[in-house]
């Protein structure tokens, strides 16, 4: 069968094939928060993009869960398919979606009760609050397209097939940005327009894309299955629950920091915003070459090829240094041009000062979190749940703890410094549970 290829091909051809799209597809998936934050910053105003910038430490966690939630579902799903068990893997879908669902839809109905008191305790500005509240209330109506969409792509992924949901990425991302500019520009709908353009472009995209996934299920002979079971939603959820972990890692970190960034002001907070959606570009390939790592551990593992598992796993961290260093570069001699995409003419002298220095320091460290990343990649797919979920935590508690004890006191330039530390901690946790082998014997 085709979609063999991460069991049969050479493990950097196959892994370098199943990435590609996923970074490409995940560069168009940011470029939805990119294109609200770019439109509102240079058509609306500053305080616009403040506003956009403050809620995108909540949502991000949103997106985080439904991608974090799709790996786990797709770990077990990419299992079945290596081992060809294909009823099996028809009824971890079915169970997948039918959960998935359900969960975004009270997610959504708890951000919108929740919503406004949430970024009140995160001292958010009092000029940016009412944007901000009211581009959170349209993004939770649409939060059942975010998990559903992310749940199919992971799906797609899951059959090799990780060109299709690239495919409707493009589309759903030039749609967006279309309507992005139409919204704020002849219909002067501010931070509303952006938010509902992104709903819609999703919306159509979650639409094409379930239609297309069920026509290629139905090619895979396995007769007849069950829609829903209780022992295959515990499967998914013992690797999905550290798997939204560390997705969430950054963001839920990267929430709890923005009360200590929003207490250095408005213009402070939409230089850090622009730099925080550049750091979300520059993550991009790190997390599709561990995810991608992630779906050909458990593939192989399915298949009883352990030790393409090892090969797989040397050959991502190559690819890591790579990215990094045109990464490194790219954000050394552009990021003042970088940061004026997002800020424009209007940006103030701390914006832009706040987005710049964050930028030329982080552009070192990317290599840390791809090296992180790889690695949790390997032990998510291998199943070795335990210090992987650990690992997540000791980042997350890094970040956090450093940021809140000591930016207030020395500068908000300590919170740059908290990151890669947090990475370079995260990765030596999880690389000494993959230097100990027991991934091997859980699956054995």
């Amino acid at each position: 069968m085709e979609n063999d290829y991460l069991v049969q091909k050479k493990p950097f051809s196959a892994l370098f094939i199943f990435a590609l799209p996923i970074i490409i597809g995940n560069l168009f998936q940011q470029a939805y928060t990119m294109a609200d934050s770019a439109v509102v910053g240079r058509f609306v105003s500053q305080q616009a993009l403040a506003a956009v910038g403050a809620s995108y430490s909540l949502t991000n966690i949103f997106i985080c869960i439904a991608i974090g939630g799709g790996i786990g579902a797709s770990v077990i799903v990419s299992r079945y398919y290596g081992a060809k068990e294909y009823g099996k893997m028809k009824l971890a879908v079915f169970t997948s979606f039918i959960s998935f669902l359900l969960i975004s839809i009270v997610l959504g109905g708890v951000g919108l009760l929740f919503g406004k008191k949430i970024m009140l305790l995160l001292n958010t500005p009092a000029d940016v609050l009412d944007m901000a509240v009211v581009y959170l209330n349209i993004y939770f109506l649409g939060l059942p397209f975010l998990f559903m969409y992310n749940v199919l792509s992971a799906m797609f992924n899951a059959l090799g097939k990780s060109r299709i949901p690239l495919y409707f990425l493009i589309f759903s991302s030039v749609f967006n940005v279309v309507l992005d500019v139409i919204f704020v520009t002849r219909f002067n709908m501010g931070v509303a327009g952006v938010a509902w353009a992104t709903l819609i472009a999703q919306g159509i995209s979650v639409i094409l894309s379930f239609s297309v996934f069920i026509k290629e299920l139905r090619k895979l002979e396995c007769g007849h299955t069950q829609f829903f079971d209780k022992a295959e939603l515990w499967n998914m959820t013992k690797i999905a629950l550290p798997s939204i972990l560390q997705q969430s890692t950054v963001s839920i970190g990267m929430m709890l920091v923005q009360s200590v960034v929003n207490s250095f002001g408005s213009e402070a907070l939409a230089g850090f915003s622009a730099a925080m959606r550049v750091e979300s570009i520059c993550i991009v390939p790190m997390s599709g070459i561990g995810n991608a790592v992630s779906s050909y551990t458990a593939q192989n593992i399915g298949a009883r090829k352990q030790e393409r598992v090892v090969e797989g796993y040397h050959v991502s961290n190559k690819m890591v240094l790579v990215c990094a260093a045109i990464i490194c570069l790219i954000l050394e001699l552009f990021h003042r041009q970088i940061i004026s995409l997002f800020l424009g003419a209007e940006g103030t002298a701390i914006a832009v000062a706040t987005g710049r220095d964050y930028l030329t320091f982080m552009g070192w460290f990317f290599c840390l979190i791809g090296f992180k990343m790889c690695v949790d990649g390997l032990l998510r797919g291998a199943g070795d749940m335990k210090m992987f979920t650990i690992a997540n935590l000791v980042n997350l508690f890094i970040r956090v703890a450093v940021s809140v004890s000591f930016a207030p006191r020395f500068g908000i330039q300590v919170i740059w410094y908290a990151v890669p530390i947090g990475w370079l901690v995260n990765w030596m946790i999880s690389f000494l549970q993959y230097r100990t082998g027991k991934w091997r014997k859980i699956y054995s």
